[in-house]
């Protein structure tokens, strides 16, 4: 395919975006943390920015993304070779693919990113180092090759995602519950209240994070034209009714509409609406950010009931948001907007894709959820120290007892 200037001006923006959205992500789990806390946060994020862009080129994108393999990709891009001049394997681009290699980065990024909130206050920085980086590699490279390489077994069945419902929000969300559950609670959870400590922080973040979501869902369109439009307006619809269906369940179950409640249901929108942003039209994206604000509202206090320390609803928010919208994708979905995807079961496609997203949304937490077990429960084993920190530096907080910093001057005083 041709070269087309105006789509590659748009997905080098779109990039730019999605890499603008991990330190929105920082500062929107920054701000929900204890103040003690905050850096070690803001440090785990931008770390993964430095690590997964040099084990990308080195190897994570050839193993996404190379060969013609079913289960994971090969080594022909490793250390860079070719990956700025060939595109990969039955990819069809209208853009350079050295762009393509590094927009798909970007989402590689912020993956990981997410589990941190799942872990906040207690993970190690040399072990959440370790861990991301192995789990860019064992873990996310093979998904993302199953779901998004032509090549992959769940493309190759018709599973369907636009953006990283599946690849992004169902793999970090369910290797986070993992996390939580190898890492154990926080000292003093649930009795004692552990408070954000600047939800306009929190709030900040959640307005970067909704401005990057265009590019991260429009740009997968991978050119500047109505799909990108159809995606954008889906993601925009779909955060709006999320904030507000959460809002809402919360005003019911509380009596209160909260700040946090808001800035979690806008996000829980735009996780839902991901893999469906370039597959639905008309009102379903509205449908879709209702639903999931609601679902996520109430899936957020089961951490509570079945005592798992998720400390900043990555499991509430992201497994939850990102299951409801890759079933639901199984209904919404329309050819008219996108010739390319599948009718879903209310417009006439019967329960084939259903049935798809399922295994797909299924196989991905069984793959994530025990590699990621493993790879935590060996990094305990070896690690000097472990992956936790000890009580002492809990107590003293991550930011001095991991970094030797404080965040605020008045922590010194």
């Amino acid at each position: 395919m041709e070269l087309d200037s105006g789509n590659t001006a748009w997905v080098l923006v779109s990039a730019a975006l999605v890499l603008f959205m991990t330190p929105g992500l920082a500062l929107f789990y920054g701000g929900m943390v204890r103040a003690k806390h905050v850096l070690a946060m803001l440090m785990q994020n931008f770390f993964a920015i430095g690590l997964v862009s040099v084990l990308w080129a080195a190897v994570a994108y050839s193993l996404a993304f190379g060969g013609t393999g079913r289960l994971v990709g090969n080594l022909d891009f490793a250390w860079m070779r070719d990956l700025a001049g060939t595109a990969p394997p039955g990819v069809s681009l209208s853009i350079p693919p050295g762009l393509y290699a590094a927009y798909q980065l970007m989402f590689a990024i912020i993956t990981p990113a997410l589990i941190t909130g799942a872990v906040a206050d207690r993970m190690r920085f040399g072990a959440w180092a370790w861990f991301c980086g192995l789990w860019l590699v064992i873990v996310y490279a093979p998904i993302a090759h199953w779901v998004f390489a032509p090549s992959g077994w769940l493309f190759r069945r018709g599973a369907l995602d636009f953006a990283g419902g599946t690849v992004v929000h169902v793999n970090a969300g369910i290797a986070a519950l993992a996390a939580v559950l190898v890492l154990g609670r926080r000292r003093g959870w649930p009795q004692t209240a552990m408070p954000p400590h600047s939800l306009p922080l929190t709030l900040l973040g959640t307005g970067i994070l909704w401005l990057g979501w265009f590019g991260f869902n429009a740009g997968s369109a991978l050119g500047a034209d109505a799909l990108a439009v159809q995606a954008l307006i889906n993601t925009q619809l779909a955060a709006a009714a999320g904030l507000l269906g959460w809002l809402a369940l919360e005003r019911l179950r509380s009596g209160h509409a909260t700040t946090l409640g808001a800035a979690s249901g806008a996000v829980a929108g735009l996780v839902a609406i991901t893999p469906c942003a370039g597959f639905v039209g008309g009102m379903a994206p509205i449908w879709i950010g209702l639903i999931a604000g609601a679902v996520c509202q109430a899936a957020v206090s089961l951490k509570y009931r079945f005592g798992y320390d998720d400390s900043l609803d990555v499991v509430g928010v992201h497994l939850v948001g990102g299951l409801v919208g890759s079933l639901l994708l199984g209904c919404f979905a329309d050819t008219a907007v996108n010739a390319g995807g599948r009718d879903g079961l209310f417009f006439g496609g019967g329960w084939g894709l259903l049935g798809e997203q399922t295994l797909a949304v299924a196989a991905t937490m069984v793959f994530s959820f025990v590699l990621t077990t493993v790879i935590l429960v060996v990094l305990r084993a070896v690690l000097p120290g472990g992956i936790r920190a000890g009580e002492e530096e809990e107590e003293v907080g991550l930011d001095l007892s991991q970094h030797s910093e404080v965040a605020y001057a008045a922590e010194r005083a």
